[in-house]
């Protein structure tokens, strides 16, 4: 196969990653590539992450422990003597910076900035605010917002006092964000009256009145103008204005308490196959370490760059950017829909702030591509190096476009990982070829592999298996917040192979030591790059008197993955268009539009185990045309047939 892009020897010669691989050459003389490096990195474990702390430009006291020695991935620590702080190293001083730190826009172009001296000083004010608000070290702060300039100055106020940080979009439903944040019982909920989308503005001000309501822990809700300078906010309980708040603590000193390396971070939520979400609970210098190598040395960020991921504040992406500034660069927001007001929003924005990476969706690139986008020919993006692609794997049409279309001479950086362990296992090289479909290796300090269903390694090309981890790395999450004897989290990722990090994904191996990730093999949606759990789709499914119960599942078409929703209705009930709309509906309003399914299909009859307990993977595996596995455990296999060929589901 021939490589659609070939790094030159220039470019090699000058990546972060290729001085990072000649400083451990130069005591280790057989790290003579990135594949070298790789394996010195998972065998070296400490030396490794020393190593990232040293070159990637860590502010903190390491301790004299790099690393302890565990064969529990769960148990085993990095640099726990350590003592830091995120917002420092965000916000240090660092020789080469552009001027701004933050550039915001918004769909209707409305153009935000915000300077590293300004940005201090709001950080500063809205820390010692939190604090005023009685936030302590270990607290919680939410966030219930959209991708604007004040959530990131809140959760560098938040981090800089050492409390926790948990964020979801201004898109959810009350139950979505109450079923969130009501298990990690904020101090203080920081919210927004509204957002814009597709020319369009939701008022959230009677959702914060609810939230804020039923969540019993929160003493104070911060309203943040985003719709209005001043909104209203007589209706929500203990309520005030951010201007008003961050007005009174303009001029306090910027401190940053510095914690302890497994000090948590940040809540992020798993997408809630079965129940409620999971609460992911992510270590400090954990987060800091993973993105500062992520970023410097798979992305080749580099101090003054300027760094775009096409994001909301409820995925990890999010999270991931606003490490950015850790390694003095740019971030640039942008919070709207990417399509409006016309399909070519987000390479205006490119090339008007001059972007070095350019990150987004494999679902955009693949909506980019079939609207016949060419931004290679209709703007200037000489200033972008490196392209980052994840939530959903790329398929070789979309590699071949972006060469083709968006930039011929760019570093396509094709990424998979996950919230579970806010980074990467597989991600980009910019030393080595891109090849159509391909993500180019497994990340530094993973020790990554692909097992059959009796946990044996695969090693030969293209077959397929479960995606897993088989040594420790630094962004292994504390654990669930309230799991309080971690059987939910050894559960969720420990049990399937004993010992071992399974991740929940197929993939398989390629010829050139690459990777391509095949979807789930679990029961989470991944419709569009954004992960969404079942559960919660039932939850407001099943409430509807006519639906006796539901299966939601994915489906593979047309290069990504849909919502499939299927209904076994009560008796004497019909899916009629009233139905469906109400269904679609009732999703929207109260869980978010990504619960929304494509089709709804009514089917008679459920697989369901011998335990009483619906089989999603099997009807999985009968949708997309798979054998289905262990259909002996099926109470009524005879089911399954209910699912397949459905004619509902060939357009």
């Amino acid at each position: 196969m021939t490589p659609l892009w070939t790094p030159t020897a220039d470019r090699i010669t000058h990546s972060n990653i290729e001085a990072f691989r000649r400083a451990v050459a130069a005591t280790d003389g057989s790290v003579t590539d990135t594949v070298a490096l790789h394996r010195w990195s998972v065998a070296q474990p400490g030396a490794f992450w020393r190593e990232v702390w040293d070159r990637c430009g860590v502010i903190g006291d390491r301790g004299d422990v790099d690393v302890t020695s565990n064969d529990d991935l769960r148990r085993t620590r990095f640099f726990p003597d350590a003592s830091i702080s995120f917002a420092e190293n965000a916000l240090a001083d660092r020789p080469g910076r552009n001027d701004d730190a933050i550039v915001a826009v918004d769909e209707n172009g409305t153009r935000r900035t915000m300077s590293w001296t300004e940005l201090r000083g709001e950080v500063a004010a809205m820390a010692s605010a939190l604090g005023a608000l009685g936030v302590e070290s270990g607290d919680r702060v939410a966030a219930f917002m959209p991708n604007v300039i004040e959530t990131v100055v809140a959760f560098y106020a938040a981090n800089a006092i050492g409390a926790v940080f948990t964020s979801t979009s201004s898109d959810f439903g009350t139950e979505g964000v109450v079923d969130r944040f009501e298990q990690t019982t904020p101090v203080v909920l920081i919210a927004a009256d509204g957002y814009r989308y597709g020319g369009k503005s939701f008022d959230c001000r009677a959702r914060i009145a609810e939230i804020a309501s039923r969540l019993g822990s929160v003493k104070s809700t911060v309203v943040v103008g985003v719709l209005d300078d001043r909104p209203d906010v007589s209706s929500i309980p203990n309520a005030r204005l951010w201007a008003d708040v961050v007005a009174e603590h303009r001029g306090a000193p910027l401190t940053f308490e510095r914690v302890g390396a497994d000090h948590p971070i940040y809540i992020l939520y798993s997408s809630g196959t079965t129940g409620k979400p999971k609460c992911i609970t992510h270590r400090a210098l954990g987060a800091l370490l993973m993105h500062l190598k992520e970023q410097q040395l798979h992305c080749d960020v580099r101090t003054g760059d300027r760094v775009f991921y096409f994001t909301t504040c409820g995925w990890m992406m999010w999270n991931w950017l606003v490490s950015a500034p850790a390694s003095g660069a740019t971030i640039v927001l942008f919070d709207g829909n990417p399509f409006h007001p016309s399909p070519s929003v987000l390479f205006d924005l490119a090339e008007r702030e001059h972007v070095t990476l350019f990150g987004v969706s494999a679902k955009y690139i693949d909506s980019a591509r079939k609207a016949g986008l060419s931004p290679r020919t209709s703007h200037d993006l000489s200033a972008v190096r490196t392209v980052c692609s994840t939530g959903s794997p790329l398929n070789d049409e979309g590699f071949a476009w972006v060469y083709s279309d968006l930039k011929s001479d760019v570093h396509l950086a094709s990424i998979s990982g996950g919230t579970d362990i806010v980074g990467c296992f597989v991600g980009g090289d910019p030393t080595r070829p891109v090849y159509a479909g391909e993500i180019q290796g497994p990340a530094l300090g993973l020790n990554v592999a692909v097992y059959d269903a009796d946990g044996r390694p695969i090693t030969n090309p293209d077959v397929k298996g479960d995606l897993v981890c088989t040594n420790a790395f630094p962004t292994v999450p504390v654990g669930f917040w309230g799991d309080s004897d971690g059987s939910k989290f050894s559960r969720a990722y420990f049990e399937r192979f004993a010992g071992v990090w399974a991740h929940g994904d197929f993939a398989s191996w390629t010829v050139h030591g690459g990777m391509v990730i095949h979807g789930r093999s679990d029961a989470t949606l991944n419709a569009g790059g954004v992960r969404i759990g079942t559960a919660e789709i039932y939850a407001q499914v099943e409430k509807l008197p006519e639906v006796a119960e539901s299966v939601a599942v994915g489906q593979d078409f047309d290069g990504d993955t849909r919502i499939v929703l299927f209904v076994r209705l009560a008796d004497g009930c019909s899916l009629d268009d009233e139905l469906q709309s109400r269904i679609k509906r009732t999703l929207r309003d109260n869980a978010s539009p990504r619960h929304v399914p494509a089709r709804i299909v009514a089917v008679a009859d459920i697989p369901r185990t011998r335990s009483n307990k619906i089989s999603e993977l099997a009807v999985t595996d009968v949708v997309n045309g798979r054998e289905v596995r262990n259909t002996e455990a099926l109470a009524n296999p005879e089911a399954l047939d209910l699912f397949r060929d459905r004619p509902e589901l060939s357009a």
